[in-house]
């Protein structure tokens, strides 16, 4: 179930803040309400560290241990018990997986399956003339318009769910590909992008499965990746080209989403005015 590190607590702060949320919770409880017995020296308010562990099903001592902030692990289950038993809700259960360095596998889960709401796609269509997406941190793509699927060359319709992935798209399909006319500048940027999100992620089975993929498909990706560069997300602009209309100038513009969880909606701007009349030619209804 756990393991105990002889360090002390002052060394890791989320520590000693996953004792203070466990106690702030413990003490919020009503014993009476848990149908805990009645206890006439019941000096303090909430549950007791006892009474937390029999619920939790763990050892008094190595719950006390993570009270007071020492440096132990728990398992997944056995943090999920814990917030079964300080009875947290969804937010509070996930404050306390990142507290402990953990993800959360209710969140993992939610993210595989994630869709855009009917709102949020009223709003991509609303944007129109300007290309425009909902993307993961991991670069699954949960949403897009037509004039971004004009721009980049390809009917995302028409693809499996597994394959709508700015990443892995940049990497193996052809038509994407040329569809960038700096490419050699955007990918390396995207790897870095992806290393650095990947950080927070190690370990994730849907994390761990794009990067196999990535590595067993492309020899260019390998390279990049053997680099071990680390890049940050920024609005910049990037540069396009269709057969239709030519080069164009975009600036990618990174709107997240609120409760923020990593999905950003990107909406492309035209940087100048040749740019400006070329995607309008672009996405001009016919």
């Amino acid at each position: 179930m756990s393991t105990h590190n002889d360090f002390p607590a002052a060394e890791n702060p989320n520590r000693r803040l996953l004792g203070a949320f466990l106690r702030s919770r413990r003490e919020s409880l009503d014993p009476n309400r848990l149908g805990l017995p009645r206890m006439r020296n019941r000096r303090t308010p909430g549950l007791r560290r006892e009474e937390v562990a029999q619920l939790a099903d763990v050892g008094v001592t190595w719950y006390t241990w993570l009270e007071q902030g020492r440096d132990i692990n728990a398992s997944t289950k056995t943090l999920i018990a814990i917030a079964n038993a300080l009875q947290c809700n969804e937010a509070e259960t996930q404050h306390l997986f990142r507290l402990a360095g953990q993800p959360h596998p209710a969140t993992r889960a939610a993210k595989v399956c994630a869709k855009i709401s009917a709102q949020t796609q009223a709003l991509l269509d609303a944007i129109r003339p300007y290309p425009a997406m909902v993307q993961s941190p991991r670069f699954d793509i949960y949403g897009y318009n037509e004039a971004w699927c004009r721009l980049m060359r390809i009917d995302l319709d028409t693809l499996p769910q597994e394959e709508r992935n700015c990443i892995w798209l940049g990497f193996n399909h052809p038509a994407w590909r040329s569809a960038m006319a700096d490419r050699d500048e955007v990918l390396p940027h995207m790897v870095g992008m992806f290393r650095a999100q990947m950080g927070e992620h190690l370990g994730e089975p849907e994390w761990e499965d794009l990067l196999a993929r990535l590595m067993n498909s492309s020899e260019e990706f390998c390279r990049l990746w053997e680099r071990y560069e680390l890049r940050s997300i920024e609005n910049r602009v990037k540069y396009f080209t269709h057969p239709q209309v030519g080069q164009m100038a975009l600036r990618q513009n990174n709107w997240w989403s609120a409760p923020r969880n990593g999905d950003r909606m990107l909406v492309y701007i035209p940087d100048d005015e040749h740019s400006a009349a070329a995607l309008a030619l672009l996405t001009a209804t016919h």
